[in-house]
């Protein structure tokens, strides 16, 4: 029965007793019109105008009876003689032309100075010496000029063929044709306003279709890390494929998928993936797409892409970065947009209103969706959300395995460890990191890619360029090395820190001259040990600064910003704090941002509970390295040789970590970068 129905559709234009337009009754196709048709019909009527002033301009006559009739008679004002065309046009007086010979022959009513202003005769010269000689013998015989009329003014000159004028006209007139026809084409052209037809279609959607058998070359076989998300959008695409197998028992088709994650984890190519692997019609476009400057062009390109969807129902529309017309409505007044929010109504109409259909699958995808209407978050519209997630261990495994398949790898690499030791990569990051392994190692003019190589790859990703040429003095070095170091002791020796994946002084960025890579467990909860422990892992590196060298520097910036930002989380959000109270402060609709949630005296209150806080983690740091400080100078002295020490080298300097790490799988990495050289007054780290 489908495949009827869609016959059906097909075939109902050429139903007998239904022509469709542009043809007649008896089947024949008409002329199709065009707004090209208008730029003819005013050329040709523009030169027809021209030639019609330039064949009226004169009155044929002959010489005798211009000698006779108009200059025996005192009537001629001036003559014009056109030399190259053999030529003479004669002028006439305006208050002789209302004379009953000249109304005759000019066909023009006598009103006097209302008519033309010549040239109004004209007749052909054969020889300008003849012509010229009976001219002054004209003006001294007083039998041929009775009334002594006196030479009248004469001007020579010489004109253009007659084709001249007509081609400068066609000339401008294809100017400005084509300069149309060019501004047409800016407007509909990819970035302009409504695909082909330029402004006129202004409010057609801009979607662009793969149609069934429309080769993609993306498969969910290149989609890797994304198990659980795969299994969802697939069972959306054997839905429009089978769809028997679920209403068979009840079930509804769901009305859309809502793909939510953090930038570069696969949303855009999963929905490319499903493009590929879908044997339905497939609509592709961007939020952006809608927004225009002209008022009402959203909702019209909304209601465009669903009536072209329902043309070719079953189908899927795909809407990327759908929070550029899903935002809250209504939320701030001030920062509001009337043409934004009519284009989310129509949408939110669209997907569930009165005359909405079956077999329209709606597919977006946000990394946002904290800002998106409620409306467009219901059950009916979006009924579900497919959160995708950074890759754990054995995601990142497999992301590496998709993008190493171009590369030339070489066989002692192990994609493991580089999968370890890569926390927090998404896979646009993993991408990026096989790309720079392989550039890396073609400057370095390498037959294959090893290790070294992506070691350097995952560096410069995570702290920028290496900076070689960089002159850093001898003590502003050995600062750095006990900063990391107190960092790296710290971590090793408090329980509910982050295990050390690496520590390096080597200069890299624009601000760096130093870092240190943790592994952080995946955990969703987290206690005031845990907390505590990362804060006194962050101060590690002023703490070891003051106790070594007994004053303090400006490297500890991007510490501070985030024990800061973790302590006042502990007092205001998640009510850590026995002076406070169980409250939480934390606003996630932002409803109130131009007031604050509590009273100045609370305000004081949460400034003193976070210093006293942080104050209690520093001292609790400081003793730790004060007992460690031992280590602090081994590690410290091993950096300042090796510039770069992993685990191991840590185990091999100082022992084992005295706390069994449990084996977690890893989800965000903790880059802690400071020490920069502060330009002029200004302190920037990473």
């Amino acid at each position: 029965m489908a495949q009827d129905d869609k016959k059906v559709k097909k075939d109902f234009r050429n139903i007998p007793g239904l022509p469709s337009s542009g043809d007649d009754k008896t089947g024949r196709k008409g002329p199709k019109f065009s707004i090209y048709w208008i730029y003819a019909i005013i050329a040709v009527v523009l030169i027809a105008a021209n030639l019609f002033n330039m064949s009226a301009d004169a009155v044929k006559t002959n010489e005798l009876e211009f000698r006779q009739q108009m200059l025996a008679k005192g009537d001629v004002e001036k003559l014009e003689l056109i030399k190259n065309k053999e030529s003479v046009r004669v002028y006439i007086k305006p208050e002789s032309l209302g004379k009953p010979f000249y109304v005759s022959k000019l066909k023009r009513p006598a009103t006097g100075n209302n008519s033309k202003a010549g040239p109004h005769f004209e007749f052909t010269v054969t020889d300008w010496e003849s012509f010229n000689a009976t001219q002054n013998a004209f003006f001294r015989d007083s039998v041929a000029n009775p009334l002594g009329i006196q030479k009248v003014p004469e001007i020579v000159t010489n004109e253009g063929e007659w084709y001249g004028p007509v081609l400068n006209t066609f000339v401008t007139i294809a100017l400005f044709v084509g300069l149309w026809i060019l501004l047409m084409r800016k407007m509909g052209g990819p970035s302009g306003g409504g695909g082909p037809g330029g402004i006129f279609n202004i409010g057609k959607s801009k979607a662009t279709l793969f149609e069934k058998g429309t080769r993609v070359n993306i498969n969910f076989g290149d989609v890797a890390g994304l198990d659980e998300a795969k299994v969802e959008v697939m069972e959306i695409v054997d839905f429009l494929k089978n769809p028997k197998k679920y209403t068979a028992l009840g079930g509804k088709i769901p009305k859309g998928a809502l793909l939510v994650g953090p930038p570069g984890t696969g949303k855009t190519l999963l929905a490319k993936a499903m493009a590929g692997e879908a044997q339905v019609p497939f609509f592709s476009l961007s939020g952006s797409d809608f927004v225009e400057m002209f008022v009402g062009v959203g909702a019209s390109r909304v209601r465009d892409l669903f009536k072209q969807a329902r043309e070719k129902a079953p189908c899927i529309i795909f809407i990327d970065e759908i929070d550029a017309i899903g935002r809250a409505r209504g939320r701030n007044a001030i920062m509001s947009n009337d043409e934004r929010e009519n284009t989310l109504n129509q949408l939110l109409v669209e997907m569930d209103g009165f005359g909405t259909d079956i077999g329209i699958i709606i597919l977006a995808a946000t990394n946002r969706p904290d800002v998106l209407d409620t409306a467009l978050l219901r059950p009916g519209r979006f009924d579900r959300q497919i959160s995708i997630d950074r890759p754990d261990v054995k995601g990142r495994e497999a992301i590496f395995k998709v993008h190493l398949k171009p590369i030339k790898i070489s066989q002692t690499l192990d994609i493991h460890k580089l999968a370890e030791q890569t926390p927090g990569f998404a896979g646009a990051d993993i991408a990026n990191v096989c790309n720079e392994a392989a550039l890396i190692a073609a400057r370095k003019n390498k037959d294959a890619v090893d290790m070294s190589d992506f070691q350097d790859a995952i560096d410069r990703v995570i702290g920028g360029l290496e900076k070689k040429n960089k002159i850093i003095l001898p003590e502003e070095k050995e600062i750095i090395a006990y900063h990391e170091a107190g960092h790296a002791i710290c971590g090793w020796f408090l329980e509910h820190a982050y295990p050390l994946l690496k520590v390096t002084i080597v200069p890299r960025g624009t601000a760096a001259l130093g870092y240190a890579q943790y592994t952080p467990r995946e955990q969703y909860l987290y206690n005031t040990d845990q907390l505590s422990d990362q804060i006194c892992m962050t101060l590690g590196g002023r703490a070891a600064e003051e106790i070594i060298f007994g004053k303090i520097s400006t490297g500890a910036s991007n510490d501070l910003q985030q024990i800061t930002k973790m302590a006042y989380s502990m007092v205001t959000v998640y009510g850590m704090n026995n002076k406070i109270g169980n409250i939480s402060y934390y606003d996630p609709t932002q409803e109130n941002t131009f007031t604050k949630p509590f009273s100045e005296e609370t305000g004081k209150m949460i400034d003193e509970e976070v210093r006293n806080l942080i104050a209690e983690a520093y001292v609790r740091t400081k003793n730790l390295l004060t007992e460690k400080r031992r280590e602090v100078e081994i590690l410290a002295k091993e950096l300042l040789e090796k510039e770069v020490l992993f685990q191991s080298d840590v185990e091999t300097l100082i022992g084992k970590r005295p706390f069994e790490d449990k084996k977690i799988l890893d989800v965000q990495p903790e880059v802690n970068a400071e020490l920069s050289a502060p330009p002029e007054k200004t302190v920037v780290d990473m």
